[in-house]
This record gives structure tokens, sequence and C-alpha cells, in this order.
């Protein structure tokens, strides 16, 4: 996937969490209580009816609705960590499906099942949740304004007791507000965690139910497109190399091939032409060498496998037509898909940079940040680049894509183009 560079948002001030968590909170109740009796009546009264054909029916009709009480559910979740929650692929009828099997197809995907079962057990968590974040806010107003109301409290009755004065710390007034007011104040100290705990009760049953099939099924599609964007850049790559082939050491050695055929005539009847001839074959057959060597490194570099990235990237950055300077900060033993991948994409990139930018110089940096390879390079050229179909960086995408990788690019007009390519290491 490749992405524009942009900076991280501020964080967020911690007031606006614990509003989102009260809110979650002192929400998770109504909507679970709905959600309850609503599933409830519509499976009950389908399982009920399931021995006339009019049952099947309420059911998937109460599958449905167990389905948009789960969509409500996980947009609250959004909202409350947020960040975008994965949604579930549903079963979905096919085109030549009959009607009975249309009609049954709610009823036949697992995910359906796990949001019935989120609507009736999702108000245990929801009641817990609902009465932590009820009292602890009810314990901080009373307990922090309890200066002002306290007058208020009518104390005529000759038992009447203070809270302070039945645990022992006497009857006075000042006891009293003191006392309570302490509560308050603990409390409200206390009130950040304790609203987390109950927005986290809830949200862990919620997100086990309705999220985790679909992180599940997400895993599994990236890693169906990993191996087809595996596939791709291979099949490119080997594209490539067909081509560099055809048009490069097999041009020369067809032109050594005929030098030479021409040499033997010429030897007889010309020595000296013969000989010229044999001095320019010695020459094409050096500068195809030179090209199969420079095409073996493109697909396998030897000093990458025997002395590892960074020494790799540093020969190949000493072999530009412009300056390029190289920081390395990586271990000298990486998995060799990671280090690949990094090495074509330090490659292409300086390629690029040295074809279409007009840049002057450039900067490649190797670092292990997050558990992820870094490889950022930067130029000083025009700008102007894209990573999109069918241009230059497409296929780095591709590479990237077979290992997780991503490609983040930032390329104004007029530059400068800071490329950088992110490589999982496990």
């Amino acid at each position: 996937m490749t992405e524009n560079l942009v900076l991280k948002p501020p964080a967020r001030p911690p007031t606006r969490r614990w509003l989102r968590d009260t809110g979650y909170a002192l929400a998770a109740l109504p909507v679970a209580l709905v959600a309850l009796v609503v599933v409830v009546v519509l499976v009950a009264a389908g399982l009920g009816l399931s021995v006339v054909i009019g049952g099947v029916f309420v059911l998937a009709v109460g599958v449905y609705a167990a389905r948009g009480f789960a969509h409500v559910e996980r947009r609250r979740l959004a909202a409350l960590t947020g960040r975008a929650v994965p949604e579930p692929a549903y079963l979905r009828a096919q085109d030549g499906d009959g009607f009975w099997r249309r009609s049954l197809t709610p009823l036949r995907d697992p995910q359906s099942w796990l949001d019935v079962v989120w609507s009736l057990v999702g108000w245990i968590t929801a009641t817990v949740a609902f009465v932590v974040a009820l009292a602890w806010w009810g314990t901080v107003l009373c307990g922090a304004t309890y200066w002002f109301w306290e007058r208020f409290i009518p104390r005529d009755a000759s038992d009447a007791q203070s809270l302070a004065d039945l645990i022992g710390l006497g009857d006075s007034h000042a006891a009293d507000v003191g006392l309570i007011t302490g509560i308050g104040l603990v409390a409200l100290v206390t009130l950040p965690f304790v609203l987390r705990f109950a927005a986290v009760v809830h949200a862990s049953l919620a997100s086990v139910l309705l999220t985790s099939r679909a992180e599940l099924q997400g895993r599994v599609a990236r890693v169906e497109e990993s191996r087809d964007s595996a596939h791709r850049a291979e099949a490119e790559s080997l594209r490539k190399l067909e081509r560099d082939i055809h048009d490069g050491p097999q041009q020369r050695l067809i032109r050594l091939g005929m030098d030479l055929g021409r040499a033997r005539v010429q030897l007889a009847a010309d020595p000296d032409t013969a000989a010229r001839t044999l001095d320019a074959a010695v020459a094409q057959t050096r500068e195809a060498v030179e090209e199969l060597r420079a095409l073996s490194r493109g697909i396998a570099p030897p000093l990458l496998v025997d002395r590892g990235l960074a020494a790799a990237v540093a020969e190949m950055a000493d072999g530009q037509p412009i300056p390029v300077r190289v920081v390395a900060d990586v271990p000298r033993k990486l998995p060799l898909a990671v280090e690949t991948a990094a090495y074509f994409v330090a490659a292409e990139a300086l390629t690029n940079v040295v074809k279409h930018s007009g840049a002057d110089r450039a900067d490649v940096t190797l670092e292990v940040v997050d558990g992820r390879l870094q490889v950022t390079v930067d130029d000083n050229g025009r700008g102007g680049a894209t990573a999109a179909p069918g241009h230059g960086l497409s296929g780095l995408r591709e590479r990237l894509a077979g290992v997780d990788g991503q490609l983040f690019l930032a390329s104004p007009a007029g530059g400068p183009t800071r490329l950088r390519a992110e490589v999982p290491l496990a």
C-alpha cells in the first residue's frame, strides 16, 4: 500500500478520554437492553414457530436485528478507541442460489450467530460498566459539592449521626464535611482509571465476539494479497531480467559471434584488420561480462549474503553517478526476505533519483524502529514522483506487499523527495 507521509496528530487531552469512556459506559446498558429484548423476542418466536414455514423467516429477521445491534456496537468501539474497527465479511447469497438458500443465508453465517450471542450476553458487562461509571461520577459530584448542599440536610432527629461520627471521627461539622469531601476527592483522582476499567470490561467482550473473526478474515486477506503481490513482483522481475538479458549481454554475444566469424575470414587475407576485429571482440567480451555481473547483483547481490544489508547498500551507493550518503543502524543478520526487499527498494529508489529527479545528492537511511526495518531515501531533486500503477515505483509497492511492507512517498512539485519503505522483521 502506498501512502503519503503525514505528521502524527497531537495527543488528545485526558478530559476527552474521560468523556469518551463515560459516554461509552453509560450508553452501554440502554443499547444492550434494547438489543436483548428485540433479539430474544424475535429469536424465541422464530425457534417456536420453526415447525412452520414462517418461523424460519422470523428467525432470519432476528439474526438481521442482531447484526444491526452489532454494527452499532462496532461504531461505539470505533468512537471509544479512536480508530477504525474491522468489519466482518458476512456470508452473502450467490447469484445462482434459490429462494430458500437465499432466505437461509444469514442462518448459515457464523458471525451472525456471534452477533446473536452478543445481543444475549452483552447486557451483563453493560450493567457492570453502567453501574461503576454512574456510581463513581455520583461520588465525585456529591463529594466535591457536599460543602455546599450539606446545610440543607435536616438534622433535627435526636439519633441522626453523620458518617464521620459513625466511624469515630467525631460529630463536628468540620469532620463531616472533611470526610465526605475527601471521599469525593479520592473518587475524582481515581475516576480516570475506574472509567477506563468500566469501558474496557464491556469493550473486551464486544471485541471478542464482534471483531475478532473480522480481524482473522483481514489477516487471511492480507496474507493472500501478500502472496499475490509477491508472485506479481517475481513475474515482473523475471520479465525485466529477460528484457535486460535480451537488450544487453545477448546482443553483445551475437555481435561477438559475428566479429569472430569476420576475423576468421579476414585472418588470411588481411591480418591487421583481423587483429583489430579481434580486439573489438575482446572489448565486447569484457562488456558482456560486466553486464552479466550487474545482472547477477540485481538477482542476488553476493555482498548482501556475505556481509549483510548495510555493506551491500553502501557498495551499491558508491557506484552511483551522484554522491550518496548511507547511514545504517541495523543488525548484521536480518531475515533474508527482509534484506532482499530492502536492498531492492534502495536500488530502485536511487535508480529513479539518478534517471528522473535531477538531484545532485541523495541520502539513504537504514534503521529498525518498533520491530520494522525502515529504508528512507531522500534527494534534493525536482520532486513530482508518484507510485501510481504504471509508474516506476509501482514495482516497489508490489515487492513490499509480498513481505507485508508499506511504501510511503512525499514528493511535492519542486522537491525535495522522501521515499520510505517499512518492512516488518517478524
